[in-house]
């Protein structure tokens, strides 16, 4: 069962206030003896100290801190961060992805409006200097009345490990020039930081997420799906999908974003004639899902550095015997915790969420699948969907039956911490209703837009930290030290540290 703070010691003096704050003030406040007032000293205590959240005596958070509910509202077409490079069929919309299982690969992809324009990537370690060259496809797709440019998509293979490559794309005086670093070569003690973004949109808030991520050191973001919500305009106007390409450019040129496919992705629009389901994703967004031997492109994983990356699909058939299903169950016994100590699960629909947003959409899906997280010692798990924020304490709630009725999840050693990250900025704005009293599963939450980081030290830490977007900065709302379920499977603190 989860560890209350007033169960907490220290030399086996029992505490009832032990807590590292997220000002990075200790406190510590009075013996056992003293319960009676426990919860008034608490009270007090982070009054004076004017800290932005609400603990329970079970540990959980509810941040005080409370964003101003006011629409999330989308970036004209006209916008600057919409803009279109200068020149005839100038590339644009250029986004790269991992292109094999190991790292040492990687798909190119963009959109030209007019004509295929070039059919090749020029690349190489040098600037100017185009060595190589890796030829691909190109394609195009119709949805209702919308004809999308001729999306191109290369994959440029056998490239070095830990190496920074530039490479060229278009075609006479069109050409474009981007540069992208490949990852250290897998290995348990390589060290190596994600961002982790979802439900991003294309707002004003959207635009505030990613500006405050390339400030980071990301080397990789790791998407959680729900991409540009062109879904939310009539006919699921495709022309938000060319907005939401050229407005993360700045980032996704230049380094892989892991793709995960959400809700908004499916756009399945029959009144329409819109039958295909996630056909503009598919053709958009290419992942390496092949390499994995999955069958289709919305479950499939890679190795990065000392991570092991398994992406589900919460909207295709995940029950016994579906192709995703029969996927999953022989991939978990493929992952070498001695190569990549960190295994990562990415979805869309979270498991544990205590907003009456969404409240449990993704239970069939854990009932299917969280023995086997539990089995193999998932260290973390990331989901979006829920516009909102939050982090749980490591916890299952695998022994539940229909006849024992024992459905109360409880702590697990064993088990991931399940991070909902649906806070990009979309349109549709914050999920700011939290079910009340705080469950005790959940060790943060609070509703407010932003981005995380996730740096892997080494095969037994990795240091898990979440910003909100507040009054124009990126400040850091939430972290904690995660320790690998494999090589330290010893308990974290759960509070705000």
């Amino acid at each position: 069962m989860s560890q209350s703070i007033s169960d907490q010691k220290i030399n086996d003096e029992p505490l009832y206030g032990l807590c590292l704050t997220e000002l990075g003030v200790f406190c510590l406040v009075g013996k056992m003896e003293r319960v009676a007032s426990t919860k008034q000293y608490f009270f007090l205590v982070f009054v004076l100290l004017g800290l932005n959240v609400n603990i329970s005596v079970e540990g959980g958070i509810t941040s005080r801190y409370v964003r101003k509910l006011e629409a999330s509202v989308d970036m004209p077409m006209e916008s600057d961060a919409f803009q279109v490079p200068l020149g005839y069929n100038a590339p644009q919309q250029v986004h790269i992805t991992q292109g094999d299982h190991v790292g040492s690969a990687v798909i190119v992809s963009w959109v030209t409006p007019s004509e295929p324009g070039s059919t090749a990537v020029l690349y190489g370690p040098e600037k100017y200097k185009y060595k190589y060259e890796a030829n691909g496809i190109v394609t195009r797709y119709r949805f209702y009345n919308y004809t999308s440019g001729y999306i191109h998509h290369y994959t440029v293979e056998n490239l070095e490990f830990n190496t920074k490559y530039f490479y060229k794309i278009g075609m006479g005086n069109t050409t474009r020039e981007f540069s992208f670093f490949t990852p250290p070569r897998p290995g348990p003690d390589t060290t190596y930081t994600f961002g982790v973004i979802g439900d991003l949109g294309q707002t004003f808030d959207s635009k505030k997420t990613l500006q405050h991520y390339l400030k980071t050191k990301g080397q990789a973001v790791l998407y959680v799906g729900d991409l540009s919500y062109a879904d939310n305009y009539i006919f699921h106007d495709n022309r938000r999908w060319d907005t939401w390409g050229r407005f993360t450019e700045t980032s996704t040129a230049y380094q892989p974003w892991i793709w995960t496919a959400g809700n908004h992705e499916i756009d399945f629009l029959p009144e329409s004639g819109e039958t295909e389901p996630f056909k503009p994703y598919r053709h958009r967004y290419h992942v390496p899902y092949r390499s994995s031997t999955s069958t289709a492109p919305f479950w499939y994983s890679i190795k990065r550095a000392s991570a092991y990356i398994i992406v589900l699909s919460s909207y295709s058939a995940y029950g016994r015997y579906t192709p995703q299903y029969n996927w999953l169950e022989e991939e978990f016994p493929k992952v070498d915790r001695k190569e990549t100590p960190w295994l990562i699960v990415l979805m869309h629909s979270p498991w544990y969420n205590s907003n009456n947003y969404h409240y449990m959409e993704g239970e069939t899906m854990r009932v299917q699948f969280e023995s086997w997280f539990t089995k193999y010692k998932v260290d973390v798990v990331f989901a979006g969907h829920v516009h909102a924020y939050e982090r749980s304490k490591r916890v299952s709630n695998v022994a539940y039956n229909i006849v024992n009725g024992e459905c109360t999840p409880i702590f697990d050693p064993s088990s991931p911490v399940y991070i909902t990250i649906g806070d990009g900025g979309n349109v549709e704005g914050l999920a700011a209703n939290f079910t009340e009293p705080q469950p005790k599963y959940s060790a943060f939450r609070e509703a407010s837009f932003g981005h995380a980081i996730v740096e892997i030290k080494n095969r037994t830490h990795a240091f898990y930290h979440w910003h909100r977007n507040q009054d124009g900065d990126a400040v850091v709302g939430d972290s904690q030290w995660l320790y690998n379920r494999y090589w330290y499977p010893h308990n974290e603190p759960t509070t705000s540290s």
